[in-house]
């Protein structure tokens, strides 16, 4: 029996009659049925009814804008950039009363409101307006369109990358009101610099200066990032400053907010969380404030009326993107520049071979400072070769020389140490001690290791090892090819017992220690910055940085070394570095002499002789040896493109996490690398793309990954 037979028959107590009639009204109304589904039945906008939208779908064959019907009911909210809900996936045939239905509710952006589609076939409506803050300005969406079309990508990924997600209780609060631009700073520390008073005064008179800036050791760089910005912003214009990590983010904040004060500036990292970051996010761009500083991701930061972009550090690897399609930090930066034609600084302790070429080409100016103003701030640098260090006794029980020694014991009466190996742990790798044949296991050929002290063992398959011989020469003592910061720190602790041993490393990172003597040994980028300076500094194992078999390798070397050093106390004041490495070698000379940007003019010079980025652009297209085979036969490649192998690609390491780019595991995959001149470079990110997009349409098969402007190609 139903629900109606159950009630009264009297019409006045609300019976059959009267359920009758509620039932007949529904269907007379002109309201759609499943109105957030489809819209059925719906009026339509008067004006501008389409509405043209890009859609969160990442695949490179829909990487294009779809039009959609815009309901009446919507008409006021649907407006350019703001967040929308829209049915993707719907097949012609699923057309009612003239609109399509179907498919699955999914992501977007309209970019544009129109009078009439290009399309002839029916329009699905946009199913809901998520938020009516716009957040994706025309600004905005043509920078994602040329990083996309520059890194062979989707706009819909680049999206992702530059518009944060949603968080209602940041979008619900409002902005504070804009401040009135502050005066112009003083030069402060920039006096140091030959033309570094000029570069601010053109900044604060509404120019556009380019320029790479080779900074001076010392904390003061910070300050004049904060004065690049505040010159600036007294312009009336907006800055944008992009740094490595929340630690340097947090150094350039400090600056900003002493030299400008609260309210002016946005800090965007994700140590700030989704909800504060969202909102800072909101304010930069509602317009309430001008200034950003942040990590990787702000460096799609909506500003308004930009006025300078600035980079810091451009050869840290965090400033390379790893998801689709992994676009660098300095080269978007390269492209807002150019795009919205502001001033540029690309500033750094080192100096990277992309900045010399900058400065080579004349489309930026340097930014240093005299050889004078260099000797008074650079520490005095001491140098320790592999034939002193195995000719010295010392060495062979603490893995340190004499020099260095001595360098650690007269720094600690004044000060803290700090101490650079090149990696974390005890002992990651051993090898022969006589003949230096890596040692590995005879099972698998996997690399041997003896972590916390303990009993030799494999790093692939876990099996002990208790009578290894070297297969090369007989011996049986062993030696550490590069030691842990661990060991390290347990060696120089044994060795002074009563001065305090901190580490810092991935696990663990210091921002900064106390001025009072102290050991800190760190591994390369989790320095912290000592009150005052570090007295001194041992850099450890230069041999193994500067052995990577990859084209960068004396380049990052040489910026790490750099790095730690530019922490320690001028030369006038005592602060002495030893770097444990090869005297010869140009890294090292160029170190001893503090001379960066000349390193990396040589490189340069070396690179253009082989063709070698960044005088050409690369690609590295990677799958299985079929599928890579196939792909450079289909793909449109340019006249001048170059192919270099394919070639086999390492497998991975068992004993470490999988990286992005990794092959999946127990297959193995080929590399090719492709090389076009300087430019070329948009035609072959075009060809790859087609021939990606083309090769998805047709169903994929085995995966091919393409990246533009590889960081690492061996």
């Amino acid at each position: 029996m139903s629900s109606d037979d159950r009630q009264p028959e009297d019409p006045a107590s609300g019976g059959p009659e009267q359920l009758a009639l509620i039932r007949e009204s529904v269907r007379k109304a002109k309201v759609p049925r499943a109105k957030p589904r489809t819209w059925r039945g719906a009026a339509l906008a008067e004006e501008l009814p389409v509405a043209r939208v890009v859609v969160n779908k990442g695949v490179l064959h829909l990487d294009q804008f779809f039009d959609y019907a815009v309901p009446a009911e919507l008409d006021e909210a649907a407006r350019p950039g703001v967040r929308v809900r829209v049915r993707f996936g719907a097949g012609a045939h699923q057309v009612r009363g003239g609109r399509r239905e179907g498919g699955r509710l999914i992501d977007g952006f309209v970019v544009e409101r129109r009078a009439e589609s290009d399309y002839t076939g029916p329009l699905a409506a946009l199913a809901d307006v998520v938020s009516p803050e716009p957040v994706l300005s025309a600004e905005l969406l043509g920078l994602a369109r040329a990083v996309a079309d520059r890194y062979a990508g989707s706009l819909a990924d680049v999206l992702q990358l530059a518009v944060p997600p949603r968080n209602a209780r940041a979008e619900s609060k409002p902005s504070p009101e804009p401040l009135p631009p502050p005066a112009a700073p003083e030069a402060g520390t920039w006096e140091r610099y030959e033309n570094g008073a000029a570069f601010l005064d053109a900044l604060a008179g509404g120019g556009a200066p380019r320029a790479v800036w080779t900074a001076l050791p010392g904390p003061h760089w910070a300050d004049e990032l904060a004065r690049a910005v505040a010159a600036t912003l007294a312009s009336g214009r907006g800055a944008l400053v992009v740094v490595p990590d929340g630690r340097v983010a947090a150094r350039v904040d400090t600056a900003l907010g002493a030299l400008l004060g609260e309210g002016r500036h946005a800090l965007l990292t994700a140590e700030a969380g989704p909800e504060k970051r969202y909102r800072e996010w909101l304010a930069v761009r509602r317009g309430s404030v001008r200034a950003v500083v942040g990590t990787r991701a702000a460096m799609f930061a909506p500003v308004q009326d930009l006025g300078l972009v600035a980079i810091w550090d451009d050869g840290d690897g965090s400033h390379s993107e790893q998801h689709a399609p992994q676009p660098h930090a300095r080269e978007v930066l390269l492209l807002r520049a150019a795009h919205d034609k502001c001033g540029f600084l690309l500033g750094s302790t080192g100096c990277t071979v992309e900045a010399a070429q900058l400065v080579g080409t004349g489309w930026a100016l340097p930014l240093a400072a005299g050889r004078e103003q260099v000797r008074l701030a650079a520490p005095l640098v001491r140098t320790v070769g592999d034939g002193e260090l195995a000719r010295d006794e010392a060495a062979r029980a603490a893995r340190l020389p004499s020099l260095a020694w001595q360098a650690v014991r007269d720094g600690l009466k004044s000060g803290p140490v700090l101490v650079q190996v090149p990696r974390r742990g005890y002992v990651p790798r051993l090898a022969c001690e006589r003949c230096r044949t890596p040692a590995r296991c005879r099972r698998c050929a996997g690399p041997l290791e003896a972590a916390d002290e303990r009993e030799l063992h494999c790093s692939w398959c876990g099996r002990e090892d208790r009578d290894w011989r070297c297969p090369e020469c007989g011996s049986a003592r062993l030696r550490a090819r590069v030691v842990g910061a661990r060991r390290t720190a347990e060696e120089l602790g044994r060795a002074f017992p009563a001065v305090p041993v901190r580490t810092s490393g991935r696990d663990h990172v210091l921002d900064s220690v106390p001025g009072r003597p102290a050991l800190v040994v760190s591994t390369p980028g989790a320095e912290p910055v000592a009150e005052g300076g570090y007295a001194a500094a041992l850099l450890l194992d230069g041999w193994a940085m500067l052995g990577r078999p990859d084209l960068r390798a004396g380049e990052e070397a040489l910026r790490r070394w750099i790095q730690a050093s530019a922490l320690v106390r001028g030369q006038s004041e005592g602060g002495t570095v030893v770097v444990i490495a090869e005297p010869t070698l140009r890294p090292v000379q160029a170190l001893v002499r503090w001379d960066p940007t000349g390193h990396a003019r040589r490189e340069l010079a070396e690179r253009a002789e082989l063709g070698f980025p960044p005088v050409s652009r690369m690609a590295t297209v990677t799958g299985r040896a079929e599928a890579v085979g196939a792909f450079l036969a289909s793909a449109g490649l340019p006249g001048d493109a170059e192919v270099l192998g394919p070639v086999p690609l390492p497998l991975p390491d068992p004993g470490r996490p999988r990286r992005p780019g990794d092959p999946p595991p127990g297959e193995h995959w080929e590399r090719a690398l492709l090389r076009v001149p300087q430019g070329s470079g948009a035609a072959l990110a075009g060809a790859l793309k087609a021939a990606q997009a083309a090769r998805l349409a047709r169903g994929g098969g085995d995966p091919v990954r393409v990246r533009i402007d590889p960081p690492d190609i061996g």
